[in-house]
């Protein structure tokens, strides 16, 4: 933590900490430490706090447009992005292509775009490779065409457009909710009832910004709707006796990040393998067939993504099978 004077940058540890005066309280957040911190501008600033990357004293900010606290105000900036990645010849499952959008089953280790950590064998340097420059740019160089995505270790579908028209088209219907997009997850136990819905606003975890996490004021608002279709081990009818495990299929109303990954352990139900928000070992057997299975990350698939095409209108649905380590999960699971 830099504890220098007011503006300093810590290059160590990409922080700076600056005093907002009492004369400068009252401004709006995101105005008044733009001008006190050289280099950031506003929408830079309204970036970082989106991310929880913001802090006064102990207290995360949340609101970009609030208004300020007199006092020191801590800002973690993160290592800047490559410019431009790159293409890559990495192969793709390619479910569907035309001139406009391409539609793709994403393997779980892949990261969707370049970040720190994940510099390249994204799907971003694929697609810079098969589409090349057809590839749109409305998102941003170290996005291009990316309009949602899927968590580096969540196996499964994925669209991204080529054009701008696409691109619009695309991000309006994941604006107004019309996708459809169901998920498979293989759980901890199971969520009780065996069917219902979970919301809860979600925004970055005040203690681990690596985390996102359930807040009764501010985040996003957050809808998951959830059926067990099957439990695995000793069930019961009521919420004193969990099966061992389950599978669950959630689908999306609203899509924020980590969504299906929070909800379910907020219901006592994380995905198994998840190593962010599993919340305690499964039993024994469950913890067996995990390592006869090889799963070694999250058990959680996009399985299934339908929407209207935002250019010609067609109607598509594409789905995808559950990869390997699941669906040998998955069997192990039913012996139990």
């Amino acid at each position: 933590m830099s504890d220098g004077a007011p503006g300093d940058d810590d290059e160590a540890d990409g922080v700076r900490v600056v005093e907002v005066d009492p004369a400068e309280a009252g401004g709006r957040i995101d105005k008044v430490l733009a001008g006190l911190a050289p280099g950031l501008s506003r929408a830079r600033l309204q970036a970082l706090i989106a991310e929880g990357r913001v802090s006064h004293g102990d207290t995360v900010v949340r609101d970009a447009s609030g208004k300020a606290q007199a006092g020191d105000y801590r800002i973690q900036v993160p290592p800047p992005e490559a410019a431009e990645p790159g293409p890559e010849a990495i192969p793709l499952d390619v479910l569907f292509e035309d001139a406009h959008l391409i539609v793709v089953d994403k393997p779980a280790g892949m990261a969707v775009h370049p970040a720190p950590g994940s510099a390249s064998g994204t799907l971003v340097n694929a697609l810079l490779h098969h589409c090349g420059a057809s590839l749109s740019g409305i998102g941003g160089v170290a996005r291009p065409g990316i309009v949602h995505r899927l968590d580096k270790d969540t196996s499964g579908v994925i669209v991204v457009a080529k054009t701008d028209a696409a691109h619009q088209g695309l991000s309006a219907l994941f604006e107004t909710h019309d996708i459809d997009r169901l998920y498979i997850a293989l759980t901890r136990g199971a969520p009780y009832p065996d069917k219902g819905t979970i919301e809860g606003a979600i925004a970055r975890s005040a203690h681990d910004r690596k985390k996102m996490a359930l807040v009764k004021s501010g985040g996003r608002h957050a809808i998951t709707h959830y059926v067990v279709e099957q439990a695995f081990g000793p069930r019961s009818t009521t919420k004193a006796v969990k099966p061992l495990a389950a599978r669950v299929a959630c689908r999306l109303e609203t899509g924020r990040t980590h969504q299906i990954r929070v909800h379910l352990s907020s219901r006592g139900a994380p995905c198994l393998g998840d190593p962010t928000y599993g919340s305690g070992p499964p039993a024994e057997p469950v913890r067996r067939a995990i390592a006869e299975a090889g799963l070694t990350r999250q058990a959680l698939h996009a399985a299934v993504l339908g929407f209207v095409h935002p250019v010609t209108g067609e109607t598509l649905r594409f789905e995808s099978p559950l990869p390997p380590d699941m669906a040998r999960l998955e069997a192990l699971l039913a012996k139990l």
